[in-house]
This record gives C-alpha cells, sequence and structure tokens, in this order.
C-alpha cells in the first residue's frame, strides 16, 4: 500500500488515466452494442474509428469523405426521407451523419489545439455566412408560423449548410500542392470506381445511378456529379503534358461519357453543352476543342444509343396528354412541363404569399428544380443572397484562372470554373445545389480553388499543427 501523504507522480496521471478511460469506454461499448443487431453494430463501430481517426488527423477525415461521396448507401431515418419533405436528391445518406460528426469532431480538436484556427478568411465567407443566416432565419419563421415541422426543417436546413463545412476544413487543412494534388487523386479513383459500377447497370437496360441509391436510384444526381468531374478531367487533359497521365485521363474521361449517357438525364446533357460553351470562351485551345467537339458530334449522329436520342426527342415528341404545355406548335412532355409550370406558378402565384422569407426550408412542396425552390422557401431576401453566393463563387474562379501560373492548379481552376457553370444550368431541372453528391465534390473544389495563391508559393510542409501525442505529452509534465 502507499503511504499517507504520497502523492503519484504527475506525469503517470495521464499513462494511467488513458488506458483505463480507453478500457472502461471499450467495455461500456461493448455492452451497448450488444444490445443491437450486428450490422448496427459494425456500423457504430465503424463510425466510432472514424470520429477517433479524424481526432488525430483531419486529412484521414477529409479521404473518408471523399470515399464516401459516391460509395455510401441510402438511410431513410423515419419518414424524413419519405414524401415531398423529402422529395429526391435530398435523400439522408452516411455521408451526411459523417460530415456532421467530423465537424463536430473538427471544432472539438480547434478547441484542444488552440492556434489552429477554425476560419481563414476567404472571398466566400460572406455570402456564405449571409446565406447559412437566412436558411436559418426562414425556416424558423417558417416554424413560428406553422408551415414547417420544427425536426424536419431543422435537419434539412442543417443539410442546405453543410456543405460549407466541408468547404472549411478544406480552406483550413490544404497545405500545400501536393496535398491539393493527393485530394484530387483520391476524387478522380473514386470517380473511377462509381463509373465501373455504373458499367454493371448498362446491360440492364435501365437509367444508371451512383452505387447504393436505393430502389429507384437517381440518374439526374449522377449526371451532374459525372458532369462536374468530366470538366476536371477534361481540364487536366488540356493542361498536364506528361502521356500517361493523358493517357489515363482519357480512359477515365471515356468511362464518364459513357455513364453520363446511360443516365438519360436531360438536365445533365444541358449542363454538359453549358461546360463545353465555357470551356471554349475560356480555354486557350479553343480550335482544336471545336474540331474536337464537331467530329465528336458527327460520330454521335452515327453511334448515339438508340436509348439516347428516344430521351432527347421525347422532350417534344411524347404522345398528347392532358398536363403538357405548349411552345407554338411545339408540345413539351410532362416531366418538362411540370417543371415550367412550377416555374411559373412560384413566381406569378405563390411567391406573393410570402415575399421576403419564403415559407421556410420544406414549407412548400417539393420542386425538381433549385431556383424556384431558393426562391419559394426562402423568399426574395434568401434568393438575393443565393445569387450573391453565385456570383462570388464564379467570380472567384475566374479571378484564380486568370492569375493562376502553375499548369496543374491553373488546370484546377479551369475545371472548377467550367464544371460549375454546367451545374448552374443543371440546377434549371435539378436540387443540383443541395444534393450532397454534388455537393461535396464542389466545395472541395472549391476549397481547393480557393486556397490556390497560397498553394502555388508554398513549399511542401508538414502538418502546420503539432502532433496531439506531442501536446499531450507536454501538458502531462
Amino acid at each position: 500500500m502507499m503511504a499517507p501523504g504520497v502523492r503519484l507522480p504527475r506525469s503517470l496521471v495521464p499513462s494511467v488515466a488513458l488506458p483505463l478511460s480507453v478500457v472502461l469506454f471499450s467495455a461500456s461499448g461493448a455492452a451497448f452494442i450488444t444490445q443491437f443487431s450486428p450490422l448496427v453494430g459494425f456500423a457504430v463501430t465503424a463510425l466510432f474509428a472514424v470520429v477517433v481517426l479524424s481526432f488525430i488527423s483531419v486529412d484521414f477525415g477529409l479521404y473518408v469523405l471523399i470515399i464516401s461521396m459516391l460509395l455510401g448507401p441510402e438511410i431513410l431515418v423515419g419518414n424524413l426521407g419519405a414524401g415531398s419533405t423529402a422529395g429526391r436528391g435530398i435523400t439522408l445518406r452516411p455521408e451526411d451523419f459523417l460530415l456532421s460528426t467530423i465537424c463536430v469532431v473538427w471544432l472539438a480538436r480547434g478547441a484542444v489545439v488552440k492556434d489552429l484556427g477554425l476560419l481563414r478568411a476567404t472571398p466566400l465567407n460572406r455570402p456564405i455566412f449571409a446565406y447559412t443566416v437566412i436558411v436559418i432565419l426562414c425556416t424558423l419563421w417558417g416554424i413560428i408560423t406553422g408551415r414547417v415541422r420544427p425536426l424536419v426543417g431543422a435537419f434539412f436546413a442543417l443539410k442546405y449548410i453543410q456543405y460549407f463545412v466541408l468547404y472549411f476544413m478544406v480552406v483550413n487543412y490544404c497545405r500545400d500542392r501536393a496535398h491539393a494534388y493527393n485530394l484530387l487523386l483520391a476524387l478522380l479513383i473514386t470517380c473511377a470506381l462509381a463509373c465501373l459500377y455504373g458499367f454493371t447497370q448498362i446491360p440492364s437496360g435501365e437509367r444508371v445511378s451512383a452505387p447504393f441509391e436505393g430502389e429507384s436510384g437517381e440518374p439526374n444526381t449522377f449526371g451532374g456529379y459525372l458532369v462536374l468531374m468530366c470538366a476536371v478531367i477534361t481540364s487536366f487533359l488540356l493542361s498536364l503534358p506528361q502521356p500517361k497521365v493523358r493517357l489515363l485521363l482519357c480512359a477515365l474521361g471515356g468511362m464518364v461519357l459513357i455513364n453520363l449517357a446511360a443516365t438519360l438525364s436531360r438536365s445533365s446533357y444541358l449542363a454538359m453543352i453549358a461546360f463545353l460553351g465555357m470551356l471554349i470562351t475560356l480555354s486557350e485551345k479553343r480550335i482544336p476543342i471545336v474540331i474536337a467537339l464537331l467530329f465528336s458530334a458527327m460520330l454521335f449522329l452515327v453511334v448515339a444509343p438508340r436509348s439516347v436520342v428516344e430521351r432527347i426527342t421525347f422532350t417534344w415528341s411524347q404522345q398528347e396528354t392532358s398536363g403538357q404545355i405548349h411552345v407554338g406548335r411545339l408540345r413539351l412532355d410532362t416531366s418538362t412541363s411540370d417543371r415550367l409550370q412550377s416555374w411559373k406558378e412560384v413566381w406569378t402565384q405563390d411567391w406573393f404569399n410570402h415575399p421576403l422569407l419564403g415559407y421556410g426550408v420544406t414549407g412548400y412542396r417539393f420542386l425538381d428544380a433549385q431556383y424556384p425552390r431558393v426562391v419559394a422557401e426562402t423568399g426574395l431576401a434568401g434568393f438575393v443572397v443565393f445569387l450573391w453566393l453565385l456570383g462570388s463563387i464564379f467570380h472567384l474562379g475566374l479571378e484564380r484562372y486568370r492569375t493562376t501560373r502553375d499548369p496543374f492548379l491553373r488546370a484546377v481552376s479551369l475545371g472548377f470554373l467550367t464544371g460549375y457553370v454546367g451545374l448552374l444550368a443543371h440546377a434549371i431541372g435539378a436540387n443540383t445545389f443541395i444534393i450532397v453528391r454534388i455537393m461535396e465534390p464542389f466545395w472541395l473544389l472549391a476549397g481547393i480553388v480557393t486556397m490556390i495563391p497560397a498553394l502555388e508559393t508554398a513549399p511542401a510542409q508538414p502538418e502546420p499543427e503539432a502532433s496531439l501525442s506531442v501536446r499531450y505529452r507536454n501538458s502531462a509534465r
């Protein structure tokens, strides 16, 4: 026994407390997990492992997010993911919970490591904060007035702004050119795996969608993601001279185009046209691009799959039925007509009922178009701030492209900007800017593009903060 008045050395207290804490937590965790099915137990264990490893290394959390962007299954919680409240494009997925969890870990890590800094000043800070405030304010007003169910509104308002967390994580932890390269390599590998999965769906004759999309799938979502990745791949292909790299990029680009065609997503086809138009406008290799596009167009007329041609022509060749909109002699299909009708109802009728703050997030019926949805849910105030954010993103990408001299980083900025223009077109017929599988890679790219001036001049260096284990040992002395 220890003599009275004798104390353990302070340096021994952490070494004893840490293992003891691990043992106690493991025992209690084991008792908790045994109350559920093996699948739930595995999921909880995996999530806990991600939390611990993300606390030790934010890089690990970023790579896990990149992999889960397209390879995470869909999960429905109660009835939050069903019906018009959730609608298509904002279903619940593991990456939703993973991003929220890593956000909490990031904040906790910032509290432990005092000199990290959580929010670096960027050109997008003000519009991001303004849009966040507007979304929260409009949702709260919708809850107060009874148009929004509190739990549903709060949850989906969080989904609208959760992607900004990823942006700030990248801005704070993307240290040098090599770090940006590794993040983009992980993004391209994930894209390749998603495309390989898409190939397995093509023989079935069904529209291709991303892995684990549920029974019906979301080809429009997958198409928007593929357009963004096609922009990045094309920009690298135009900018990087290494033959082996260009060969790999050509192969990946071919995989993306085949999958994009097989989605049969007309919004994605429109986005592709917008992306290519912006690419021709900005690129210094306009003539080769135009020649390649003309050749591709002629080749498409010869070898285009019948399903793709029928999907495009279906826009004006559907048999006459109720609900169709006529434009002169042209008769639009019911799907396109529904989208146009929703634009008309929001702008000419329902918007006037709540012009300033809108109906609140989920307070209006489901709309499968981004711009009228923003107007309906957040009113004129939210729409103005949303346009401010969109304009700021465009200005950021254009400024980085014009001022960057590093070929690799210039390709990143070109791919981001042209892909962004494509997404602006995609949002005409989809809720593009609140879809997790499009917005996570988009805001990852936005973070890298924001940091280009620092990446261009920064030498390769270790992680900016001291390791937590070293700080722990120092605090125990």
